[in-house]
């Protein structure tokens, strides 16, 4: 992925190459809002720096920057004051607490869809027990029903080890294989 900057300071190119080389990204110039909105039309970047004074001269335009940037971390930051060393960190701290925020939301979303595997697995397992209980079943029907009963009990266990347990089981067992 990239890095969009839009500014008309001059120098920026030469800035850009500088933020290019340390965080080992392409980084394009857009020298104003025509320039950068075709830019983020033509693809996604990863980070959007808008240099301040065009924010503040033009601040629908600036918003309308950043209503196209999709899922670029958008940064205001002003090019007259800060050097490329201060823009290179604003970026890596951005980048970092996004790769930050992307994990804590895996693991909310984990989480969550793991809860609600064990509520249907334990209703299952509820249900079955109790279909079992009956006295007027079939034998084949009571055979099946001990199965899903099985394999119920078998999730159910499955799912009562911790997650990350059960992602380093099956990566030892993934490299064995």
């Amino acid at each position: 992925m990239s890095i969009l900057l839009v500014t008309g300071i001059e120098g920026a190119r030469n800035c850009a190459a500088v933020v290019g080389a340390q965080l080992g990204m392409e980084v394009e110039v857009a020298e104003g809002r025509r320039d950068a909105l075709a830019a983020l039309r033509k693809r996604e970047f990863l980070a959007l720096v808008i240099d301040e004074t065009l924010a503040e001269c033009d601040p629908a335009a600036a918003d309308r920057i950043c209503e196209q940037a999709g899922l670029a971390i958008p940064l205001q930051i002003n090019f007259a004051l800060s050097g490329a060393g201060r823009l290179i960190r604003e970026v890596r701290s951005a980048l970092h607490r996004r790769e930050r925020e992307q994990a804590v939301a895996r693991r909310a979303a984990a989480a969550a869809i793991e809860a609600e595997l064990k509520s249907t697995v334990a209703g299952l397992l509820l249900h079955s027990q109790l279909a079992l209980s009956g006295s007027e079943i079939p034998a084949p029907v009571a055979d099946r029903l001990r199965v899903v009963a099985d394999l119920a009990g078998s999730l159910r266990q499955q799912l009562s080890i911790p997650l990350d347990a059960r992602a380093a089981g099956a990566a030892r067992a993934g490299a064995a294989g």
